[in-house]
């Protein structure tokens, strides 16, 4: 059992120890370490590449029992790491940033950089090649790589803005280049004070740059007279007092201003009202209003006085769902020394029956990507305006809101291959990974590294060497052909605001409730808590002939089929033999997924006798449905029993950083006393009207 948070340790352990198949021996055309190692760096090395190094020391030592040292400029070592251009080394094609090559030789093995990060890269990659092996092999010959994607941005995973150094060597070795931090002010984010700089300063060492994501309050119109001093208070304090921030992301609902849009009413957050009326109209954050370019330009004028080559990220997530006429005319108007960046799958429709639902946030269930995009991509692309995507490929969407990372490899391979097209096709050159769920290091985002580089190789290939690596060889076929299921599972998945908002957003712990809406406990300390769970499962209707009532069963029925999924999965991982630990907390989460998808199943139903319940004009129907919700309940109380003993296994499970613990055992317990009182005191009660 584990203790709250304690899956950061295995986040700070940057390599795996004791992973060396030491029944491996030496095999034809491949370089092979022995026990005493020695690594040539220059004696201009540099500190990224100085500290890639003496990591690479460290896993030779933990994870392949091998003791390194690191020399100067020695001919003779067996490892000699370097700038390409310190070597009159020439890379071709992959002479650009982040590339390199390591070649290897019956000598020994040299990584060229074309610079210190590609350098670093390449020791990482020496790094996965042992790994997957489970020995300090590496097949002879020369291989060349460069990165498809930069940058590849991600939020922590650890905690909310929360970056140790350990946990930054992860993301660096995980082939990220970018980190994201949410910004109220310099050296401030939602949970307090941070230092900017310094974060700055620690993260350059890994190779990683730092992103402020924008929470700075935008309280004037570019065109009030003092519209220029009011941003220069807030853009411009923070790129003066952190010049080495690479860039700052702006999406709507972050910093809507006061726009004079007619199509928008003025405010902050979503729909308003006037008078106590609604007015049926967005507000600014969530329309693409004709004066952002008249504010981004503004913006952008103050950052690039401290910062000429800061990345001005424009994210147009929260206008997917308007009338493409008018985002289209805001990109037609928008500068060109700007980056867009358009999310790779919402908005589209999912068809269930004869009606419809647009994908209501980020999703695995379409591999995309969507009309949205491609409308967008399409302006970027013909505009020369640079475009990044929001893909979720650090390995989770906002289909499971408490777990570290989604298993369905053939479903990201999917999307990956659309990733690639669009780079094709678009020129996407920069993904962001993840939002605040964070990012979580696993065999997903290994598969997402080695899919991102060029030359491409057969996705397919790269998940059986990283199968195997991970999962045991012995376990290959087993494992494979459960996550074959499971991959499956996802594409029946409902993607629609009471979904991702509501059971699926914390699996068990979601209360099932009939006539008060009794909202989870969260921490207080939470940056969102409770704040982003719909605890109602829909709007209340009276009958089941609403638009939104009418998609129930055919949803019942998609998740049915994911059950089976998800059931048929656990039950082939099951049948590995000789599980390691990686192979039993990746049953461990599956089992809890599915409890995830069981209570999303067991809502709708839950939701269908309520409206049934609601209009019932007989005793004899109302006591029916009062015995099917008392029989419901309690068969979900028995699943959520079921996912505590998942949760106490893995201390990430039931945790999101920004909601931080809300689906682990005591909120899981807590819906069981809930549940507990809707028997005995509300359905109790109707059965009591009932008989008398």
């Amino acid at each position: 059992m584990e203790k709250a948070y304690d899956f950061r340790k295995k986040l700070l352990q940057v390599h795996k120890p004791d992973i060396r198949d030491f029944s491996r021996s030496k095999q034809e055309n491949e370089f092979f370490l022995n026990s005493e190692v020695s690594i040539s760096i220059k004696k201009t090395a540099c500190e990224v590449v100085k500290t890639a190094v003496y990591d690479f020391v460290d896993f030779l030592k933990v994870s392949m029992g091998i003791t390194a040292s690191v020399t100067v400029e020695n001919g003779n070592a067996d490892i000699k790491v370097c700038l390409a251009s310190d070597a009159d080394v020439d890379l071709g094609d992959y002479a650009v940033y982040r590339g390199f090559s390591v070649v290897v030789n019956s000598d020994g093995i040299c990584v060229y950089g074309h610079d210190a990060r590609g350098a670093a890269q390449g020791l990482y990659y020496i790094e996965d090649v042992m790994s997957m092996e489970s020995a300090p092999a590496i097949a002879l010959g020369t291989v060349y790589k460069k990165p498809m994607f930069s940058p590849q941005m991600v939020h922590s995973g650890y905690g909310l803005d929360q970056f140790p150094d350990e946990y930054l060597a992860r993301i660096a070795h995980e082939g990220r280049d970018a980190i994201l931090v949410f910004t109220k002010d310099v050296d401030k984010t939602p949970d307090g004070f941070l230092d900017f700089n310094l974060l700055i300063h620690r993260a350059a060492k890994y190779g990683l740059d730092v992103y402020a994501y924008s929470y700075l309050l935008s309280e004037k119109h570019p065109e009030d007279p003092n519209a220029e001093a009011h941003y220069e208070s807030t853009y411009g304090k923070l790129f003066k007092e952190c010049p080495g921030l690479k860039g700052v992301t702006l999406v709507g609902e972050s910093v809507e201003f006061p726009s004079k849009d007619p199509n928008i009413s003025p405010g902050r957050m979503h729909r308003t009202e006037v008078d106590n009326i609604p007015t049926g109209k967005w507000t600014a954050g969530w329309w693409p209003c004709y004066d952002y370019p008249m504010w981004i330009n503004l913006v952008k004028k103050i950052i690039r006085k401290y910062n000429p080559d800061a990345d001005i990220v424009f994210w147009t997530y929260n206008w997917g769902r308007q009338p493409k006429e008018a985002r289209i005319k805001l990109l037609e108007t928008l500068p060109t020394d700007i980056t867009v960046q358009a999310t790779f799958e919402m908005v589209e429709q999912r068809s269930y029956g004869d009606t419809k639902a647009h994908i209501a946030d980020y999703s695995l269930s379409f591999e995309g990507p969507g009309q949205y995009f491609k409308s967008e991509a399409e302006v970027a692309e013909r505009r020369g305006i640079r475009l990044y995507s929001m893909t979720n490929t650090g390995g989770l969407t906002w289909d499971f809101g408490v777990v570290p990372y989604e298993p369905m490899p053939y479903q990201w391979i999917k999307r990956f291959e659309s990733m690639r097209k669009a780079y094709d096709d678009y020129n996407l050159c920069g993904i962001m990974e993840n939002h605040h769920y964070g990012f979580y290091p696993s065999f997903i985002s290994m598969l997402g590294k080695w899919s991102f580089w060029e030359p491409r190789e057969d996705m397919n290939e790269i998940l059986e060497r990283i199968l195997k690596g991970y999962f045991g060889r012995e376990n290959y076929e087993k494992v494979d052909e459960g996550l074959r299921c499971i991959s499956e599972a996802i594409t029946y998945y409902t993607p629609t605001d009471a979904d991702q908002y509501g059971a699926f957003r914390i699996g068990p712990a979601y209360p099932f409730n009939i006539e008060r809406d009794i909202k989870i406990p969260s921490d207080p300390k939470a940056h969102f808590g409770n704040r982003i769970i719909h605890h109602n499962y829909f709007e209340e209707a009276d009958n089941l002939d609403t638009p939104v009532a009418i998609r129930i069963p055919y949803e019942i029925e998609s998740l049915t089929k994911m059950l089976e999924c998800m059931k048929n999965g656990v039950r082939i991982l099951e049948g590995t033999v000789n599980r390691n630990k990686n192979l039993e907390e990746l049953l461990n989460l599956v089992r809890y997924m599915t409890c995830c998808v069981q209570t999303g199943f067991n809502a709708k139903k839950w939701y269908i006798l309520k409206v049934k319940m609601r209009s019932a004009t007989t005793r004899e129907e109302l006591s029916d449905i009062y015995d099917k919700m008392e029989e419901l309940l309690k068969a979900e109380m028995e699943n959520a029993k079921k996912a505590i003993t998942y949760v106490e296994e893995d201390s990430r499970l039931g945790w999101e950083p920004s909601m931080l613990y809300i689906g682990d055992a005591w909120h899981i317990e807590w819906k069981l006393r809930h549940s507990n009182y809707i028997l005995e005191h509300e359905i109790g009660k109707f059965k009591k009207c009932l008989e008398i």
